[in-house]
């Protein structure tokens, strides 16, 4: 049960210019509780949490740590006061060794020279009564996903961590990972820590949380017991509308081929084989998805279906015809979408207009230009203002720059121009994450929508219970190809989580 208060957040206040990140927020954790954050993009659940680990400082509030007022400068100070964070994105060296990661800042000397067997005795203790098993000799960027978390686990708990935040912790995990971790946060509530787990995942908030603090616009709305909890409960207190996640498809025979992909095969540029005779093939009106743990080749797949880039072997055929030395151009011409699998880096230019955003790729034809090549802006605002009001996109304007928007509607601004230029194939690589629940469900209603037109959809998602719900065939992709193939009605998480590890083979 939990114990103690070892951390209170109160009155918390954070503004940014024109933006109340942050509106008098308390916020508590126990000792041996598992205590979830939950809301919407922009709700401030990170500002919240930067707030606490020394990444912002609040215009108001007070944090206390066992009744104790601190002030937390900055993360070197959170360290010191026993706090911890294992961001999304991690922050490990990838050719450092494990132990040389874990503890790099925080080395023992001896004598003036580097001392390696006090730490590694030390951790090895901290593995076992955590249960995070690492060798910790190997290189980084050597190990797979969920072992490179494990050491981002390892570096807070070597520093002495008693309260520890986890920022989308099993994002990249497979379902079997994802309840490691979870056994892995058991064992740390029975030595007492305290853990804020920051998930849109309700399903993972309601099996591992103790408590559930839903915030919305800044503000707490209410903190729930697991027991008085549920998945619609929580949608609604975040949004502010009930919400619907169960996917209804209308039955469908899907029988013309638009995609595909034989024999694909490729090397990277360190020698590896990273397509290793991929096949496939998308119908007009399904949705096909592939599951997999990230690294095993979606994304060398996704970019052989939409750019030309160099292949060993194989054929990627677009209605029958042969696409490898078409430019991205052609692709999308002949009617190849794409929503990437990185807004930012792929999906986005963050400092153009919502309007260029949103004619990206098309601006070169009708009715966005007229005589000799001109661009005509009047045609790209009134388009580009028709899409936003049809696509729900939240901005003052079509001439906002994109990253003024929060993730969910950035990620509205792609799928929008992607839907709107009616695809042949629609490739839609991890479409929902880092985007709340009222995004999801947005996104999830134009896939179904995509597919009851007749396009065919290629979903690639590292979150298995996406690809359970929309996906009418389901490949797993494990080592460069499919391992394995089910009828969407046929797939359950346990087996196909089973064939994602790669641990049995089936051709």
């Amino acid at each position: 049960m939990p114990g103690t208060v070892l951390l209170r957040m109160e009155e918390i206040t954070k503004i940014f210019p024109g933006v109340r990140a942050n509106d008098r927020v308390s916020f508590d954790l126990k000792s041996g509780e598992i205590h979830a954050l939950v809301g919407e993009n922009g709700a401030g659940k990170t500002t919240l949490m930067k707030i606490l680990y020394g990444l912002q400082k609040p215009d108001s509030g007070t944090i206390y740590l066992k009744d104790q007022a601190v002030s937390i400068k900055n993360p070197k100070d959170a360290i010191h006061q026993g706090i911890g964070m294992v961001h999304q994105h991690f922050m490990l060296v990838p050719p450092f060794t494990v132990l040389e990661n874990i503890i790099l800042g925080k080395e023992s000397h001896r004598a003036g020279v580097l001392n390696m067997n006090i730490p590694a005795a030390r951790l090895t203790e901290i593995i076992r009564e955590n249960g995070l098993q690492v060798e910790l000799n190997t290189n980084v960027e050597d190990l797979p996903v969920g072992l490179q978390q494990r050491v981002e686990i390892l570096k807070i708990l070597y520093r002495g961590a008693e309260i520890l935040v986890f920022d989308e912790p099993t994002a990249v995990l497979t379902p079997h990972e994802a309840e490691e971790l979870f056994d892995t946060f058991r064992r740390m509530k029975e030595q007492g820590k305290g853990i804020i787990f920051i998930s849109h995942k309700l399903d993972e908030v309601l099996t591992i949380a103790d408590r559930i603090t839903v915030i919305r616009r800044g503000r707490v709305i209410k903190t729930l017991e697991q027991t008085e909890a549920s998945k619609p409960l929580i949608a609604e207190l975040m949004v502010g509308k009930p919400v619907f996640l169960e996917v209804d498809k209308k039955p469908k025979v899907a029988d013309r081929v638009i995609l595909k992909v034989s024999d694909l095969q490729a090397t990277s540029e360190r020698g590896h084989k990273v397509l290793n005779g991929i096949n496939l093939e998308v119908h007009a009106g399904e949705i096909y998805g592939i599951a997999g743990v990230e690294g095993n080749g979606q994304t060398e797949l996704i970019e052989a279906i939409g750019q030309r880039v160099k292949l060993d072997a194989g054929d990627v055929l677009l209605e029958g015809e042969s696409i490898l030395t078409w430019d991205v151009r052609r692709r999308r011409d002949q009617g190849i979408g794409h929503i990437p699998e990185d807004r930012h880096k792929y999906g986005l230019l963050l400092p153009f207009s919502l309007a260029d955003n949103i004619t990206l790729g098309r601006h070169h034809q009708p009715p966005f230009v007229k005589k000799f090549q001109i661009i005509d802006q009047k045609q790209i605002r009134a388009y580009s203002r028709e899409t936003i009001e049809s696509f729900d996109i939240r901005t003052p304007s079509e001439l906002t720059p994109a990253n003024a928007l929060s993730g969910g509607n950035q990620q509205k601004v792609i799928i929008a121009r992607e839907m709107r230029f009616e695809p042949k194939l629609l490739v839609a690589a991890q479409p929902t994450r880092g985007v709340d629940i009222g995004a999801m469900e947005f996104i999830y209603s134009q896939l179904i929508k995509a597919r009851e037109q007749g396009k065919a959809v290629l979903l690639i998602s590292a979150d298995l219970d996406e690809i359970l719900s929309l996906a009418d065939r389901v490949g797993v992709i494990f080592k460069g190809r499919i391992i394995k193939e089910f009828k969407g009605e046929d797939a359950s998480r346990e087996e196909v989580g089973f064939y994602m590890t790669g641990e049995q083979e089936s051709a």
